[in-house]
């Protein structure tokens, strides 16, 4: 059992699964947004989710993500 010293030092680290995971959809959708800044059309943005299910999920996820490997 640890002692709440212990888990405060341990929750205010960084979520590193959350932020890998974050960066490497980002990277999966960079052409996508970089297209998007471009040119911005409605039809290219909602096709961005059927393209790209998982890297748009894990953005979507990200803020739950965080909090599941802060505490």
């Amino acid at each position: 059992m640890t002692n709440p010293a212990q888990r405060r030092s341990r929750s205010r680290g960084i979520a590193w699964p959350a932020v890998v995971l974050c960066a490497l959809a980002l990277i999966d959708l960079r052409i996508e947004i970089q297209l998007l800044l471009d040119h911005f059309t409605w039809t290219s943005f909602s096709l961005i989710p059927v393209q790209h299910p998982l890297a748009v999920l894990v953005l979507l996820l990200t803020p739950s993500l965080w909090r599941r490997y802060r505490d």
